[in-house]
């Protein structure tokens, strides 16, 4: 079967492998304070332009998302953010299950827009009860986007604007970071985004790395936020497992060539829709394309290829998302398309 269901159904870079075997007898200390881990951080701060900042790697995203605005929040806060957020969407309550609410607001191709959240802070605040509500604490964008999309540099400094009138923290789920930093349209690199936000974090487990995402306080962290990484159960007693991989992936530019990768062979997934006369329900400049497919030739796709069904199936067709990674090749492509065409015609 060929898989184009998502960007981590491989295993991992070579290069990691490679790091971890030639790692694995070297008795080190625990929970990161191990030599890669060490190094990793300084590589991951430098690479940000933030040196006096704080790094920890953590294992996957859901744990990160909630261990991060745990820390960011109040008890009697929640996190505002699009209502195609991730968080919203697909952690099985994760935050709420933390005690904190998920406020979420209407989004455009998964954006959240500085208009709408301008409209609810302003709302909210002017109403004479709002302090019988949940206080909104922080904002929470993933960047590229659910939808594969991307924010601008304008609208990151514009939600940051706000953030900061309001004093809401700004939170940036990176899971697929190098994804949209690697790509053409993007206007902004690590350390923009370090100076634009509070808190954000970069995705290995869906950039090449077996597991692991590196989160990043640009002014430091929470106070404490390494026994709140602990009591999450988001503490590795082998902290070498994400340190020997983020040590590898920041060196060499490996994470964004990786990323870059996948994004070339998006371009050429793209023009195989093209080809064979798909429509795109979402065309992006990321890694992530999502098509519409008449019902009867997804049922003859599924025979032969996987891939991820977005929503509920349509009566006629179907919105459906298909992913490159660091893995695809292009023979993957060709094969795609073989079935494709025998499905559609």
């Amino acid at each position: 079967m060929l898989n184009f269901a998502s960007d981590y159904t491989e295993g991992a870079l070579p290069e990691i492998l490679e790091a971890l075997l030639r790692t694995n007898l070297e008795q080190l200390p625990g929970y990161g304070d191990d030599v890669y881990s060490k190094r990793a951080k300084e590589k991951i701060l430098k690479a940000c332009g933030c040196p006096d900042g704080d790094a920890f790697l953590l294992v996957g995203g859901t744990q990160t998302n909630s261990t991060v605005l745990a820390s960011l929040l109040m008890p009697y806060e929640g996190v505002i953010c699009a209502d195609t957020g991730h968080i919203a969407c697909h952690e099985a309550g994760a935050i709420e299950h933390q005690g904190h609410k998920v406020i979420t607001l209407p989004g455009k191709d998964g954006l959240l827009l500085p208009g709408e959240l301008e409209h609810y802070l302003t709302s909210f605040y002017a109403d004479d009860t709002y302090t019988h509500m949940v206080q909104p604490g922080a904002v929470y964008i993933s960047y590229p986007t659910e939808w594969g999309t991307v924010y601008s540099l304008d609208q990151l400094k514009a939600l940051r604007s706000l953030t900061e009138k309001y004093h809401l923290k700004l939170f940036v789920d990176g899971a697929r970071l190098g994804y949209a930093l690697a790509g053409p349209s993007c206007d902004l690199d690590l350390p923009v985004l370090a100076v634009l936000c509070d808190a954000f974090y970069i995705g290995g487990t869906k950039v090449g790395a077996l597991c692991g995402e590196a989160v990043v306080f640009p002014k430091g962290a929470p106070r404490s936020f390494f026994t709140t990484v602990k009591q999450n159960g988001a503490l590795l007693a082998k902290g070498r497992l994400t340190g020997v991989q983020f040590d590898t992936l920041l060196t060499d530019d490996l994470y964004m060539r990786a990323a870059r990768h996948a994004l070339n062979m998006a371009e050429e997934l793209k023009q195989l829709f093209r080809d064979e006369g798909v429509d795109f329900f979402m065309e992006t400049p990321t890694n992530q394309q999502f098509v519409t497919l008449p019902n009867p030739a997804l049922e003859k796709l599924k025979e032969h290829v996987l891939f991820s069904m977005w929503g509920a199936p349509g009566e006629e067709k179907s919105v459906v998302r298909f992913c490159t990674s660091w893995a695809t090749t292009k023979e993957q492509l060709e094969s795609l398309r073989e079935y494709l065409h025998a499905a559609l015609h």
